[in-house]
């Protein structure tokens, strides 16, 4: 744990860590590598972000945690499979089919089960920390697998670190908790987990579900039974940009908020929203990831009394893309938040050209030397659904699309909340 309250800014944060995290390791063209971890923790060193930080292990978890959200068949089959050599042929097919393991997305590895659980355990290990009163804000890079569903792996996600902590954090009495999913994919696992539960308020914003897996997240999506109204699903067209993304984010996110009102956020802060992802089609730049970062801290500090637990997703340009973000997310956590326009030393970007070079040949790029790439976050408020002013650099099109995706979400779940879809006030 940091205690960085000697800096100004600066709060008491968690940093979870440990190199067991990379042992989360799929095949060696997999996208999902977790060299882009190592990449974050040592450009955030180089940076300054993490001095005087001590960093927190994750927590042992057991089968009676993981239960809470995974079947006990689900978590049987995953530690059977971790033995990789007893899963040939038909055994394999039959993994795949019943749980999802032993597919391209899912591929079987060695020690599985081990390597999810401690992504699992550090996840828990935030969550502990803030529940204990110790600090208000933790944050742990290597979770976010919020594909994971109850009974099956899916989008390169075994266990739902995400879940299993929400639900321990019911458990410790909290009966308020906003999870907010910023990946480009929508975070359906937690939203399944929890959509009958009107003590979690889930909200997405991702790529339209009509043009990039898993196809769900439309915006008539918003929850079940006892939980109508939670469920908030916000889906952006191909190439929406950083002030079309921020202003569908504020017209919604925040008058959420104000109505569910949290007593912590959860944050899935996935970044293959970037414009250079290889698998989506968003076109974030890291300033419009880091404006999405500050402004979910701002939400905690003023709904949920600062208290914050963020986690990483997805993000596939390892070495230009998810360690400047994801720096800026472990500074955002702690504190000590970095200019963009800091310059990153020559001697990083040379060790991180060498990591490159060990990599895969389809998941090799080359660092970037600045903590930003230029991008205009500078957006217009939504202020209803009678069009307003044109934002500079945006087409009448694109602004035309973001705006009915606005309209969309908001009279879908905002009558179930007691707000008015069309009044910009709320």
């Amino acid at each position: 744990m940091n205690n960085a309250g000697d800096r100004t800014g600066a709060a008491p944060a968690a940093v979870i860590w440990s190199d067991d995290f990379l042992g989360y390791r799929w095949t060696a063209a997999h996208p999902m590598n977790p060299v882009r971890l190592a990449l974050t923790m040592s450009l955030s060193r180089s940076l300054g972000v993490l001095d005087g930080v001590e960093t927190t292990p994750p927590m042992n978890v057991d089968d009676r945690l993981l239960q809470t959200v995974h079947t006990s068949a689900y978590l049987d089959a995953v530690r059977s499979a971790s033995a990789v050599d007893d899963y040939v042929g038909g055994a394999t097919h039959l993994l795949e089919r019943l749980f999802g393991l032993g597919s391209t997305d899912n591929p079987i590895f060695e020690g599985m089960h081990g390597a999810a659980s401690v992504l699992v355990g550090g996840t828990m290990a935030a969550a502990a920390a803030i529940a204990s009163g110790s600090v208000r804000r933790a944050v742990n890079i290597g979770g976010g697998m919020h594909h994971a569903m109850p009974g099956h792996a899916a989008g390169f996600c075994i266990y739902n670190d995400c879940a299993v902590a929400i639900r321990w954090l019911l458990e410790q009495g909290y009966d308020r908790i906003a999870y907010i999913d910023i990946d480009a994919h929508h975070g359906d696992g937690v939203q399944k987990v929890f959509a009958a539960d009107p003590r979690v308020l889930t909200v997405s914003l991702h790529q339209h579900p009509a043009t990039l897996w898993p196809g769900s997240g439309w915006p008539e999506e918003v929850g079940e039974q006892d939980g109508r109204g939670t469920a908030v699903n916000i889906a952006l067209m191909p190439e929406t940009t950083d002030k079309l993304w921020l202003r569908a984010f504020h017209a919604i996110v925040p008058g959420m908020l104000e109505s569910f009102r949290p007593q912590i956020i959860v944050s899935q802060c996935g970044v293959d929203s970037h414009r250079r992802d290889p698998l989506t089609d968003l076109s974030l730049t890291i300033d419009g990831q880091r404006a999405a970062v500050l402004a979910m801290r701002d939400l905690a500090d003023t709904y949920a009394e600062g208290r914050w637990l963020a986690v990483g997703g997805g993000g596939y340009g390892i070495v230009d893309v998810v360690p400047r973000s994801w720096t800026h997310l472990i500074a955002a956590v702690t504190g000590h938040d970095i200019d963009p326009v800091t310059t990153i030393d020559e001697s990083w970007c040379r060790a991180a050209t060498e990591e490159a070079q060990a990599l895969d040949e389809t998941l090799r790029g080359d660092p970037v030397n600045s903590m930003t790439d230029g991008g205009d976050i500078d957006y217009l408020p939504w202020d209803g659904d009678g069009g307003g002013p044109l934002m500079a650099g945006v087409t009448d099109a694109a602004q035309t699309r973001t705006d009915a995706t606005i309209m969309a979400t908001r009279r879908a779940v905002y009558p179930l909340c007691g707000l008015d879809p069309e009044d910009p006030r709320d």
